[in-house]
């Protein structure tokens, strides 16, 4: 990205009343972020959602000066970072409505893999807690899947160190920005992260770690993921935010049951009982929910189609087989097909008994 056009995208990011979602409509109704600081007021008041009183927060020229500040930072340091609008965004947080429209990262991240899960819980996590996501996530590493946490105490950092241990990649998804470290006593783990996984955070570079940022660090770690899993929690707590928020993006969500005398095991246990989670009792539950072990399929199911597909429907069938179940949206983007015209193609396939409909928009192979 050019640097006018990121200068831009961070004058947007700095605006108070301009959040990413009426960011993102503004660029797309403009055609760029440079060309928005262009235009006169009353061609962005024809925008819909746009008023006097954001245009007056936008043009703001104190939020120049703030990005520039921020501009040399990364230029100065070589920070990376994705843009809602670039090819190298993840495709799942791309499809998440409130997704950010920038992120800056650091490390060797390589988000290309699709298999991604976040894994959280409380702070206070126990013995059984931590046992349990340790063999966990040993147990999903015949799969190579990218594990993402919050960097946070408890099964969060249980989750990365999991990762490390078993040579898998890992993500932390910060709530500040880069000049700062929370908490500090894990610091000692970032050259390892680093290395095999790295960080990534919408804050700018000398952002602390406040308690609203938090809340907003939640929705990346569940919209980045194919599924959520909540290992302990008490009744309430920010896994339990993380989870809904996953929820609400059509995500899959799995709990670890315990006890009903145990403190950390409520929130889990609720989520369960209320259906807004699957039972999790070992990494084959979420293998077998979210179909990664399609090795023992394949043959069966190519012999099986011996229905003439077209050059579209194997496109999508060959997509599917690779990834198992995904959402209509992921489909269109990874297939590049429009939405409109995959809508028809998917019915068609699904009439030859080719693949099926699942809830929340998802579609899988029979």
């Amino acid at each position: 990205m050019q640097k006018e056009e990121l200068l831009a995208v961070l004058r947007l990011q700095k605006s108070k009343t301009i959040g990413d979602v009426i960011a993102k409509k503004l660029i797309t109704a403009i055609g760029s972020a440079a060309q928005i600081f262009k235009e006169k007021p009353t061609v962005l008041e024809k925008i819909n959602g746009i008023g006097t009183h954001t245009i007056k927060h936008l043009l703001n020229t104190k939020n120049i000066d703030l990005a520039e500040q921020e501009l040399n930072y990364i230029t100065q340091q070589n920070i990376k970072y994705s843009y809602f609008f670039s090819e190298d965004y993840p495709a799942n947080l791309k499809h998440c409505i409130d997704a950010p429209i920038l992120f800056f990262k650091d490390g060797a991240i390589d988000f290309t893999n699709s298999k991604i899960i976040s894994i959280v819980g409380t702070r206070n996590s126990t013995p059984y807690g931590r046992d349990f996501c340790n063999e966990f996530v040993h147990n999903l590493k015949p799969h190579n899947p990218i594990i993402v946490s919050g960097f946070a105490y408890g099964i969060d950092i249980c989750a990365h160190k999991a990762a490390l241990e078993n040579n898998l990649q890992t993500v932390a998804v910060l709530a500040h920005g880069f000049e700062h470290i929370y908490p500090k006593v894990h610091k000692k783990y970032v050259h390892q992260i680093n290395k095999n996984g790295g960080f990534i955070t919408e804050f700018w570079y000398n952002e602390a770690p406040l308690r609203e940022n938090f809340l907003k660090r939640n929705r990346i770690v569940a919209g980045i993921s194919q599924a959520t899993i909540i290992i302990e929690s008490g009744e309430k707590g920010g896994a339990l935010v993380t989870a809904d928020i996953a929820n609400s993006y059509n995500r899959e969500v799995f709990a670890l049951a315990g006890r009903s005398t145990d403190l950390y095991s409520k929130g889990c246990n609720n989520l369960i009982k209320n259906n807004q989670a699957h039972l999790l009792t070992s990494a084959n539950d979420l293998v077998n929910m979210l179909n990664w072990d399609i090795t023992k399929k394949t043959i069966a199911k190519q012999q099986k189609l011996t229905i003439n597909l077209n050059s579209t429907e194997q496109k999508i069938y060959s997509f599917l087989q690779q990834q198992g179940k995904q959402l209509h949206d992921v489909i269109a983007l990874h297939c590049n097909i429009p939405s409109y015209q995959l809508s028809a193609v998917l019915l068609e396939m699904e009439l030859k008994g080719v693949v099926k409909p699942l809830p929340g928009k998802q579609f899988e192979i029979v």
